[in-house]
């Protein structure tokens, strides 16, 4: 072995607490670029796989009803590879066990089987018959929350008839990965909103649909323009009440996938930047202070002949033996967290093959970034090492000048104890250490604070939702528009209280040549149930006349208040001009807003309602449901005490898990700092300490001026910490779907005093462990002279 190597492995044993700190905070990092982008990776892969085998469709589109030979002229376009329509409807669910009545999304599968795109995956089960009119496909997602399979029932009410259906197979779509909700909700509810498949010539004949298709999926050609197809589609479709067409990156499941992945992709840039940043910073005190205390061995080899780059090499194994161990560590330790990760996923999006796996090429990145960060650490240390001539680091180093303190310098008299001027003293000596150290402790309160902000922005949407916007005790959708004297049938149930209609129109709205598909909802002007609120929760109120816009979607559009956009009826197939009115600055989705009477002047249809929300009386919720549950016109009803169990209870798991890695992460991020921080000052001012133990001084006094030090830091970068954890937080919340969400940067103080807690604890942690060692100080060895 090469005298160097034994050189190494010497300094390693005698520095091993040090050296593992370092690897601990490496392999945090490493474990934070695995588990984020191998959790980023099954998702892309499971999604890819899935979209690939079921042949999912490029572009969507429904109508009012079109005769079925349409579909041969839509084929004929140029740039399509093939179509295929289908059948849609709403039903009103009735599943043993749940009280409320649940919402069906009903689409048909063709009579053979055989379907060209969106290919239904069966996960058990078989395929509906044709000849069997009570036989239907469930989604995989409402048949495990209602505890539903192959062979149970359930009633629907199709059309305004009531029917029993029998499950014959559980089954995924690529076109519901993630059930977005139909009429009702906000939010995904799978207990009370489900997929089901029925035979296309049953559905066809409950809805009156023999011969025709309210619905198309469309494949491109290689090379298509979609934006060409989907105005021939437009074109052809038009006449038969037909909306525009929309790509798949609109699609709603789609879209939401889409955005958990960008929300992976924010996280697992910014949480590995900032273990890897303080990973090199320890590395670079650590071998900062190994080269000072190891001057005349440096001068004693290149004396022997040993060359720059050879020296050089030496010190920067340590930080190769650093990252080593670190991704040893880091690299089971992130595929075990990108597992838990992947797994919350599992309830959320429904792949067949969404299986956690950690690619070759993600270790490599991780390991490599690690390495080049503590390369970049090291690289001071090493120039230092490499520069040193031998004469001079035979000589001992100066010692310290003596200077008062920064106040005193500037004219202020400050009284402190001898051990405060002591510590504050030592801190002044090394400013750029002291400021590093600040910064690392500061980092470990950061991620803290950035990793749990989520949550908290989760805590203030779920009482703006449900408590500042939507008062409803029930929100009711009709299968179809109806008379606004509907709202009084719904009065008129038992239980209810109140009583507030709203209408929903699909639109496209226009500003020169951008646009987007939404839903202008009208509410009444004195509506209360269902209000306006931005996201500071003030309630906003409606305007007279004209339409209020979310804030995202006029940014999209490029108009502000006061301008014109144009809305197409999709459900009429005209268009009118309408002037924004005021902008809403609201947490989810892309929305518009008009006055309930407004919109229906503007749609032309008269007095006109899609819904209503309902106020019960106390203890009359189940009286209520009962009689929705059977109501003909219903299509779903959807209670705001379900939404919000069912919302808390998605995100349960996901705060456990969260919570519980970014402690961890924080914590050794803190101990790391600290423990570095007081071994090298340890090593620094062994001699000081040992001769204050000679001259009287306590174990319990020595100890306190030696952390001091680090509870001075500690004091001051947790609260630094908050901050930057704020500007974290910042950052994470760019890389959200600007269109899907606007997340304020919401941190509760229980958030900032967790942190803090996790600090200090980290701190107190660090801290016996270095007194442990200054307890076993050996007087009479550290007082020898080195000379």
């Amino acid at each position: 072995m090469r005298a160097l190597n034994r050189k190494l492995l010497r300094d390693l044993q005698r520095m091993r607490g040090q050296v593992l700190t370092i690897a601990a905070v490496v392999a945090c990092g490493v474990a934070a670029v695995v588990a984020m982008g191998s959790t980023m990776e099954s998702v892309e892969r499971a999604r890819d796989e899935f979209y690939e085998r079921s042949r999912f469709a490029d572009v969507f589109a429904s109508l009012e009803r079109a005769p079925e030979p349409l579909a041969g002229r839509i084929r004929e376009i140029a740039g399509v590879a093939t179509a295929e329509t289908r059948i849609e409807a709403s039903a009103l669910l009735e599943v043993p066990g749940l009280a409320e009545p649940a919402t069906g999304f009903v689409q048909s599968v063709p009579d053979d089987g055989a379907a060209a795109l969106n290919v239904t995956y069966l996960r058990r089960g078989r395929m509906v018959s044709p000849r069997a009119p009570d036989e239907v496909l469930v989604g995989e997602h409402f048949a495990l929350a209602n505890g539903l399979d192959v062979g149970d029932t359930l009633g629907a009410v199709l059309n305004g008839r009531w029917q029993t259906l029998r499950i014959v197979g559980v089954a995924l779509s690529p076109e519901f990965v993630h059930d977005v909700p139909q009429g009702v909700g906000q939010f995904g509810d799978s207990r009370h909103f489900g997929i089901l498949w029925m035979s296309r010539r049953v559905l066809g004949a409950r809805y009156g649909m023999e011969g025709a298709f309210n619905s198309v999926a469309i494949a491109l050609a290689p090379g298509a323009s979609e934006d060409e197809v989907i105005a021939r589609v437009d074109a052809l479709l038009a006449p038969y009440g037909g909306g525009r067409a929309y790509p798949r990156r609109d699609q709603a499941s789609h879209q939401t996938v889409m955005g958990e992945i960008r929300q992976l992709r924010a996280f697992g840039t910014v949480m590995p930047a900032v273990f890897l940043l303080v990973a090199g910073f320890l590395l670079q005190i650590v071998l900062s202070r190994l080269v000072a205390t190891q001057r005349q061995e440096i001068a004693v080899l290149k004396a022997f002949g040993y060359t720059d780059r050879t020296i050089g090499l030496h010190f920067l194994g340590y930080g190769i033996v650093a990252v080593a161990l670190g991704a040893a560590g880091g690299v089971p330790l992130g595929a075990w967290v990108g597992s838990a990760y992947t797994s919350l996923y599992e309830p959320y999006f429904r792949l067949p093959e969404l299986r956690h796996e950690t690619s070759i090429v993600l270790v490599a990145i991780a390991i490599g970034v690690s390495a080049a960060a503590a390369a970049l650490g090291a690289l001071r240390a090493i120039r230092a090492a490499a520069a040193l001539p031998p004469a001079e680091g035979m000589r001992p180093p100066s010692p310290a000048v003596f200077r008062p303190l920064l106040l005193e310098r500037l004219g202020w008299r400050v009284r402190l104890p001898s051990s405060a001027r002591m510590i504050a003293r030592n801190l002044e000596r090394r400013p750029l250490r002291a400021i590093a150290s600040v910064l690392g402790v500061a980092m470990a309160a950061a991620i803290l604070v950035a990793g749990m902000f989520a949550f908290d922005v989760v805590g203030w949407l779920i009482h703006l939702q449900f408590r500042v916007v939507d008062r409803a005790d029930i929100s009711v959708a009709f299968v179809q528009p109806r008379p606004a004297r509907a709202a009084h049938e719904l009065a008129a149930i038992a239980g209810v209280r109140h009583v507030e209609p709203y209408r929903a129109v699909p639109v496209r709205i226009r500003a020169g040549h951008r646009s987007r598909q939404i839903v202008v909802t009208g509410l009444e002007a004195d509506a209360t149930l269902r209000r306006l609120a931005d996201l500071d929760g003030h309630i906003h109120t409606m305007p007279p006349s004209g339409l209020v816009l979310t804030t995202s979607l006029a940014q999209t559009l490029d108009v502000a208040a006061g301008d014109t956009v144009r809305l197409e009826i999709l459900e009429r197939g005209t268009a009118r001009p309408v002037v924004v009115a005021a902008l809403l600055d609201e947490m989810v989705g892309i929305n518009g807003y008009m006055e309930l009477h407004a919109l229906n002047r503007l749609v032309g249809e008269g007095a006109v309602i899609s819904g209503a929300h309902l106020a019960l009386e106390p203890g009359g919720e189940a009286a209520a449901l009962a009689a929705l549950r059977r109501h003909p016109g219903v299509a779903g009803a959807a209670t705001r005490r379900g939404q919000l169990e069912n919302f808390e209870q998605a995100i349960s798991g996901a705060i456990l898990t969260t919570t519980l890695v970014v402690t961890l992460l924080a914590a050794v991020i803190a101990v790391g700092v600290l423990y570095n921080g007081a071994r090298i000052a340890l090593s620094e001012r062994g001699r000081e300490l040992a001769s204050l133990r000679v001259l009287g001084f306590t174990r319990r006094e020595v100890a306190a001026l030696l952390l001091g030090e680090q509870a001075a830091i500690d004091a001051a970068g947790a609260p630094l910490g908050l901050l930057l954890g704020l500007g974290l937080a910042h950052l994470i919340a760019l890389g959200f779907d600007a269109e899907l969400y606007r997340f304020p940067v919401i941190v509760s103080a229980r958030t900032y005093i967790y942190a803090m807690a996790v600090v200090a604890t980290a701190a107190v942690v660090a801290g016996l462990a270095v007194r442990r060692r200054l307890d076993g100080l050996d007087m009479i060895e550290v007082l020898k002279s080195r000379e």
